[in-house]
């Protein structure tokens, strides 16, 4: 009982324990996290010639907080909004809104978040988010797999090399620190809340 109780993910400690106060936390917490991937999605760090938005680390930071079940829904209302046509995703609405910029060439990235938020969720639920080591086997699994599901996608549009060249070359290195940071971070908040 002890190990399922200190397993569970940083947001279970402001979550009421049941009824529609839990509930209404659990969306309100969902809404806010859309809110924080669209801010990340539209926020932009200039490294050389690729610009990195925040949004793979604001996924994996949501997914860490939140664990696997509040995690994948938040993402998969952040997608709700942008089939919807709202302009929460890079690049929107200079290059199209709701579902045809979804199928375009970052459908395979927008698809891999959901899997990424699946990912470090379910190690969130198992306490991996208190060990920089566990953390980064998580988060670094989830980058890949978001990766390569990017990389199958684009590259069914555009060829393999192509793909290669333009879809994952430029993000190595801009994602390997997206990763270190969000590794640490994790754990780091939970060595800073008393022990319970």
């Amino acid at each position: 009982m002890a190990n399922s109780i200190s397993a569970r993910p940083l947001v279970s400690l402001a979550l009421p324990e049941s009824g529609a106060a839990r509930l209404a936390t659990q969306i309100f917490l969902a809404v806010s996290g859309t809110l924080s991937l669209t801010l990340s999605a539209k926020t932009k760090v200039v490294l050389g010639p690729v610009d990195m938005s925040l949004q793979t680390l604001a996924i994996f930071l949501i997914s860490a907080a939140f664990g696997m079940r509040l995690a994948v829904a938040t993402l998969l209302l952040y997608m709700a909004q942008g089939a919807m046509g709202f302009p929460v995703f890079q690049s929107t609405p200079e290059k199209g809104i709701g579902i045809a910029y979804m199928l375009g060439s970052t459908g395979g990235y927008l698809a891999g978040f959901v899997a990424m938020a699946a990912i470090v969720g379910w190690a969130a639920d198992r306490g991996w988010d208190r060990s920089p080591f566990k953390m980064l086997g998580a988060v670094l699994t989830a980058e890949v797999v978001m990766m390569a599901m990017g990389f199958a996608w684009l590259a069914a549009l555009i060829g393999v090399e192509k793909s290669w060249q333009f879809g994952v070359v430029p993000f190595i290195v801009p994602d390997l620190i997206k990763v270190a940071l969000a590794s640490t971070l994790a754990p780091a908040i939970w060595a800073l809340l008393p022990k319970r």
